[in-house]
C-alpha cells in the first residue's frame, strides 16, 4: 500500500486541539493537522477571510504535501474541503465533510451565524466573546460537551484576528453565496466523498438536506447515530473507525 497523509481542518471558532481524541483513536503517524488563518494561526496581511481566500489557503497547503491525501473537514473547515474539491479535486485522494448540507439551496444559516453575518450586531457578539475570560470561556465549552483542556485551547485562541476572521468569513458565506457555490457539487463526485452525518448537530441542516446534498457530490452519507456537532470530540472511537472504514474501501 502507498503512503496517505490524513489532513485535518478545523472550523470556528477552534483550534486543532479539537482533534487530539480522534487522532489518538486513528492512531496512525502520518495525520497532519492544518489550522485555517485566524483559527489558532496567524492572519496574514491582507487576508479578507472570506470563503475563496480559505479555499485557495488550503489548496496551497495541499500542494506542500507530496503523498495522496485523505482530507477531513469539519464546521467552516468542512466548507473549506468542500470547495477545494469542486474546484481542485486532483489535490485529494478522498474527502470527507460533516456540512455538506451548507451546500443545499435550501440550507438556512443558524442563528449565531446570522448575527456574525449582521453588521453591527456581529461586532459586538466577537466583542462580548473577546471580554470574556480564557477560563469563562473554557467553562461556557463545557457546556456544551467539550472536554476542559480543549476548550482552553479554542478560549486561548480567541482575540482580534479571530474575531476579525469570524465575521470576514461568515459575511462572505451570507446566503445565496453557498447555494450559489453548491450549483457545483456534482464537480465533487470526481473525488471518493463521505458526508458525516451526525444525527444531533443542530448547525447544519436537516437530515434531508445533508443527505440530498451528499447525494449531489456524489459522497456516501454514514450516520453518527446521537452524536452532534463535535462528534470526533463525543465519540472518538466511533468517528475513528467511520474514517478508517471509509480510506480502507478505497484501497
Amino acid at each position: 500500500m502507498s503512503p496517505m497523509t490524513v489532513v485535518l481542518v478545523h472550523g470556528n471558532p477552534e483550534t486543532d486541539a479539537l482533534w487530539d481524541p480522534l487522532v489518538d483513536a486513528l492512531d496512525r503517524d502520518d495525520v497532519v493537522r492544518l489550522s485555517p488563518p485566524g483559527f489558532g494561526a496567524p492572519l496574514p496581511e491582507g487576508f479578507s477571510a472570506t470563503c475563496v481566500e480559505y479555499r485557495d489557503w488550503l489548496e496551497g497547503e495541499l500542494k506542500g504535501i507530496d503523498q495522496p491525501v485523505d482530507l477531513v473537514g469539519h464546521d467552516a473547515g468542512g466548507i473549506h474541503v468542500v470547495n477545494v474539491v469542486m474546484h481542485r479535486p486532483e489535490l485529494v485522494r478522498s474527502w470527507v465533510s460533516d456540512v455538506v448540507g451548507l451546500f443545499d439551496p435550501d440550507y438556512e444559516w443558524h442563528d449565531m451565524a446570522l448575527v456574525f453575518q449582521s453588521p453591527g450586531d456581529g461586532e459586538q457578539l466577537v466583542e462580548t466573546m473577546q471580554i470574556r475570560t480564557a477560563e469563562e470561556r473554557a467553562a461556557q465549552y463545557a457546556t456544551v460537551g467539550l472536554p476542559i483542556d480543549i476548550g482552553r485551547s479554542m478560549a486561548a485562541a480567541m482575540g482580534p484576528e479571530m474575531a476579525r476572521a469570524i465575521l470576514g468569513f461568515y459575511r462572505s458565506a451570507r446566503q445565496p453565496a453557498m447555494a450559489q457555490a453548491g450549483r457545483d457539487l456534482a464537480s465533487a463526485a470526481v473525488r471518493p466523498g463521505l458526508s458525516v452525518l451526525a444525527t444531533d448537530d443542530p448547525f447544519v441542516g436537516s437530515n434531508e438536506i445533508r443527505r440530498r446534498a451528499a447525494e449531489r457530490a456524489g459522497a456516501r452519507t454514514e450516520v453518527l447515530d446521537g452524536l452532534g456537532h463535535w462528534w470526533m470530540v463525543q465519540d472518538p472511537v466511533r468517528g475513528a473507525a467511520v474514517l478508517t472504514q471509509f480510506w480502507n474501501g478505497l484501497d
